[in-house]
């Protein structure tokens, strides 16, 4: 095995449909036998056109590259860490290798199950867990949330932005931290406002509620806001969807380029950038190790020097735009701006 903890990713995503289903296998240390990879995906599925469907695309990759066959199962919405720590020991059980876990919540399932199959590789996204065979995949959240905030700072014409959050944990207080930076840094007189639509629930509920974000972001037009960043995987799509409703109004996607979402096309011309985590990356950098023989383990850091985090340009909309998201990018890469990841 070889410990990584930091590695150069280069960001690639294809689109494809998997179907979840549920694994079976006995609770034993011993695996059935070698197959391919499974991944776990958090609350909203393959099919959130943000934080899950980055994983899938991973996934998709490998097996279009690798010739594996990827097996997926998604997590239920009030899940316990009980919950999950059986589907992942199910899944090493049957013989799967990478076992991967999407998602912070998968945290302690992914340290306990990796004790009961110590032969078995498992991957953990959003989380560190310190174990010889798990993959910690981390992520600079706040540095790409950082140029989100530069753009909505140039883009808003109101001096009125807002931040949504899924749940208030320090994973998505990150994202506030860095977007509200941004956007103070580069236009000291605009109002960041900030809601979040669950506290920590510990479930997952708050990525899950497109109806609850669509409600918030109206909230935030309301009081003038016309730039609006929702960090609440699959819930985004509500807010975005009542951005669209408005004009002279944008929505920041996140995690996946929301821009070139199928799910999200109706509203893409709403769309003015997305803050994205290069997830699909380090989930096939996981699957390739394996099947090379050579499993990755320790911690993985994708921040904006490796590319594992960046901004999306995709419908041009903040081309003109782009020498100051620039500069503030080498800036963070160089050490000239620090980013908090704390509000």
């Amino acid at each position: 095995m070889r410990r990584v903890s930091k590695l150069a990713a280069s960001v690639a995503a294809t689109v494809a449909l998997a179907l979840s289903a549920a694994a079976c296998g006995e609770s034993s240390t011993e695996s059935e036998g070698e197959k391919g990879p499974a991944i776990a995906f958090d609350v909203g599925g393959r099919d959130d056109q943000s934080f899950n469907e980055s994983a899938a695309r991973g996934g998709d990759k490998a097996e279009e590259e690798l010739g594996v066959e990827v097996f997926y199962q998604t997590a239920r919405e009030g899940e316990t860490d009980a919950d999950r720590e059986q589907r992942l020991t199910e899944m090493a059980a049957a013989g799967y290798d990478p076992v991967i876990g999407v998602g912070f919540l998968y945290g302690t399932a992914v340290e306990r199950a990796a004790e009961q199959y110590p032969d078995t590789t498992f991957g953990i996204v959003d989380s560190v867990v310190e174990a010889d065979n798990v993959y910690s995949m981390v992520f600079a959240e706040h540095e790409a949330s950082y140029l989100a905030g530069v753009a909505a700072a140039l883009k808003t014409q109101s001096n009125v932005v807002g931040f949504i959050g899924g749940e208030n944990n320090p994973l998505i207080q990150k994202f506030e931290a860095g977007f509200a930076q941004g956007v103070t840094d580069t236009n000291p007189d605009a109002e960041v406002l900030v809601e979040y639509l669950y506290e920590n629930s510990g479930t997952g509920a708050g990525f899950a509620d497109p109806a609850k974000a669509k409600e918030k972001a109206d909230g935030m037009i309301v009081r003038d806001a016309d730039v609006i960043y929702t960090a609440a995987g699959a819930s985004g799509n509500g807010s975005i969807e009542e951005v669209a409703k408005h004009e002279g109004v944008w929505a920041i996607g996140v995690d996946s380029d929301q821009y070139q979402q199928e799910g999200l096309a109706e509203w893409q011309d709403h769309i003015l950038t997305s803050a994205v985590k290069a997830v699909d990356v380090a989930v096939y950098d996981l699957i390739k190790s394996v099947e090379e023989g050579d499993p990755l383990t320790g911690v993985g850091e994708y921040g904006l020097a490796e590319d594992g985090v960046y901004l999306a340009t995709s419908g041009g909309f903040i081309d003109d735009i782009k020498g100051e998201i620039d500069t503030a990018r080498e800036a963070i890469i160089s050490g000239e701006i620090e980013v908090s990841q704390t509000p």
